[in-house]
């Protein structure tokens, strides 16, 4: 076995990994069933703004 061998193994194997994950995390993004988890997170990360010039918090 030369380097070139476990190089180019390493490569592929990196390669498809990577992709395996990426694939999973689109999947998991586009869910029908995870869309509601991410209106929730858009809206709170869009009140932000508005819990601290309730509270009196001045920037």
């Amino acid at each position: 076995m030369t380097y070139d061998v476990v190089a180019r193994f390493s490569q592929v194997t990196s390669l498809l990994l990577f992709m395996g994950i990426f694939l999973v995390v689109v999947a998991y993004a586009f869910w029908p069933s995870n869309r509601r988890v991410f209106d929730e997170a858009q809206k709170r990360a869009l009140d932000l703004g508005t819990d601290e010039r309730k509270s009196g918090v001045k920037s």
